[in-house]
C-alpha cells in the first residue's frame, strides 16, 4: 500500500439495493471528483462537510452515468484525515461497477482491505487497537458485544495501556539519569520508586488480563452443545432457545441423525448451539455417524448441556453421558419433569451429587428456560457486562501482548529480588513498554500491521 495514493472502494455490501456508497480518499479525490461529477456548483465552490445532488458523466461518451449525491470533505477533519469525496449512486451492481470504472481511468486506484482504515491510523487519527475494533464492531452478533467494541472505538482501552506505557518510559527516564550521574547518589531512591511503580502496574496488567474471559465471549461468542441420549428433549431445547422450529421433534428415538447449529443470543451473550444425534449403542451406521459427531461436538465445547429425563430416570447410556462430561464445564437440565412426580425428580437429583449446576425444566411448556438462560449467562460473564467504565480485553492479541508484559515485569521484579543493578532491569522494562505499545501500535511490526488490516472488508 503507497499512502501518497488516492484510493477509491465500494463502501455498503456488493449487489442490489437502494444506495451504494463509494468512498474516495487522497490528494486526487477532488480534482477525480470534478471530472466525473457536473452539478450547480464548481468543486472548488461546494463547502467541506455539505451534500450536493449531481450527476456521473462520463466525458468521453458523455452518458449520463446515475444522478448521485456527493459529500465533499475537506482533510485533516475526515476518516483518513485526508481528502475525501463520498459518492452516493443508485444501488445497482452495473451502475455502482461504471461509476468505479470511470474513477479508476482517472488515475485513482482500487482500495486494497482495510486500506482506509490503515490510513486512519498511519495518519494518527486512530490507533491500532481502536482499528481493530471497528472489525469487531461490524463483525458483533450482540448489542452487548457491540457495546465493548464502542468501548474500545473510544479508546478507553488505549487510554489505560498508554498511561500504564508512559509511567514505564517515565521509569526508564530516572534509572537512565541515576545510571548516568551516580555522584548523585540516589539509586537506592530510584529503585524504590522503581520497586513500587512495576508492583502497580503489574497488578493492573493482572486485572485487566482477568477481564479476557468475558471478553472474549462478548466477542467471539459460546460454543454450547447439548447432549443426551435419544428422546430426552434436545431438539425441543434448541428449538426453544433459538425461537424456531429448526430441529424435528419426534417421538421417535434417533431422530437427530446429524448434528444442527443454530446462532442465538443468551442474555447478550451470542452463542452457537449445537444440537447432537442422542449419544446411545446403535448397529445404524448412518446413526452411528452422527453419535461420532457428537462426541466430537462435546470435546470441542465451551458448554455441554446435558439433557436428562425425569420421566425415564438415569440409566447406563446417561452414566455413559455424564462421564463424558466429568472434567468439562458443563450443566444437568432433567427435562420432562411434567411427566414425573417431585420424588422422582429429587431421587434424579441425589444421583447426581458430583455435579455442581443441575436445573429442572418441562422443555415443551417452555418451563425453566429462563432460568437456563440465566445460568448459563451468570456461569461465563458472572453478571451483566457494564457499558460504561468497564475495560475488557477482548481480542487474543491483546491477551497475548499483556501475558508477555506481565512475564516482563515478573521478570523485572525478580532481577530486584536477586540484587541486580539497574541498568540491567530496564532490559526486562523496555520489553514490557514495547508489547504494550503493541496494543496500540505505538510499536509495531510491518507484517502484524498487514495481518490485522488484511481481515478488513475492501471499502473499510
Amino acid at each position: 500500500m503507497h499512502n501518497e495514493d488516492t484510493i477509491a472502494a465500494l463502501s455498503t455490501p456488493y449487489g442490489t439495493g437502494g444506495i451504494g456508497v463509494i468512498r474516495i480518499s487522497g490528494e486526487k479525490a477532488f480534482s477525480t471528483a470534478d471530472k466525473i461529477f457536473k452539478a450547480s456548483k464548481a468543486m472548488e465552490e461546494i463547502q467541506s462537510h455539505t451534500v450536493t445532488y449531481g450527476k456521473i458523466v462520463d466525458k468521453e461518451s458523455k452518458d449520463i452515468i446515475d444522478e448521485v449525491l456527493l459529500l465533499k470533505m475537506c482533510k485533516p477533519n475526515t476518516f483518513t484525515r485526508e481528502d475525501v469525496i463520498e459518492l452516493q449512486c443508485h444501488g445497482g451492481i452495473v451502475v455502482i461497477n461504471r461509476v468505479l470504472d470511470l474513477i479508476f481511468k482517472n488515475g485513482v486506484r482500487p482500495a486494497e482491505p482495510g486500506e482506509f482504515t490503515k490510513r486512519a491510523f498511519l495518519n494518527g487519527r486512530i490507533d491500532l487497537s481502536q482499528a481493530e475494533a471497528i472489525i469487531d464492531l461490524i463483525n458483533s452478533k450482540t448489542v452487548e458485544s457491540s457495546k465493548a467494541a464502542v468501548s474500545h472505538l473510544e479508546g478507553r482501552l488505549s487510554a489505560r495501556l498508554k498511561i500504564i506505557r508512559k509511567t514505564l518510559v517515565g521509569l526508564l527516564a530516572h534509572i537512565e539519569v541515576t545510571v548516568d550521574y551516580p555522584e548523585h547518589d540516589i539509586e537506592e531512591i530510584t529503585g524504590e520508586k522503581v520497586l513500587e511503580n512495576l508492583k502497580n502496574i503489574k497488578g493492573e496488567l493482572h486485572t485487566l488480563a482477568g477481564t479476557f474471559e468475558r471478553g472474549k465471549i462478548l466477542r467471539e461468542g459460546l460454543n454450547i452443545v447439548i447432549a443426551g441420549k435419544p428422546n430426552v428433549g434436545k431438539s425441543s431445547l434448541l428449538n426453544q432457545l433459538s425461537g424456531n422450529t429448526k430441529a424435528i421433534v419426534t417421538d421417535i428415538p434417533g431422530t437427530t441423525r446429524d448434528i444442527i447449529e443454530e446462532y442465538v443470543n443468551i442474555n447478550g451473550i451470542p452463542a452457537k448451539i449445537t444440537d447432537t444425534a442422542g449419544i446411545r449403542n446403535t448397529q445404524d451406521v448412518v446413526e452411528k455417524i452422527g453419535v461420532n459427531k457428537a462426541y466430537e461436538a462435546v470435546g470441542q465445547a465451551d458448554l455441554t448441556i446435558v439433557v436428562l429425563s425425569a420421566e425415564t430416570g438415569i440409566d447406563d447410556e446417561d452414566i455413559e453421558i455424564l462421564n463424558l462430561v466429568k472434567n468439562k464445564k458443563a450443566l444437568i437440565l432433567i427435562n420432562k419433569t411434567d411427566l414425573a412426580d417431585k420424588e422422582q425428580v429429587n431421587e434424579i437429583k441425589a444421583q447426581l451429587e458430583n455435579h455442581d449446576i443441575i436445573l429442572k425444566a418441562s422443555v415443551i411448556n417452555a418451563r425453566g428456560i429462563e432460568e437456563l438462560e440465566a445460568t448459563i449467562s451468570e456461569l461465563f460473564v458472572k453478571g451483566k457486562i457494564s457499558g460504561n467504565d468497564e475495560v475488557l480485553l477482548t481480542n487474543s492479541r491483546h491477551k497475548y501482548l499483556v501475558d508477555r508484559a506481565i512475564e516482563d515485569i515478573q521478570q523485572a521484579l525478580n532481577s530486584f529480588s536477586t540484587g541486580m543493578p539497574l541498568d540491567m532491569v530496564t532490559i526486562d522494562i523496555k520489553s514490557c513498554a514495547d508489547n504494550i505499545g503493541q496494543i496500540t501500535g505505538e510499536s509495531i511490526d510491518e507484517a502484524v500491521m498487514h495481518d490485522i488490516f488484511s481481515r478488513f472488508c475492501i471499502g473499510k
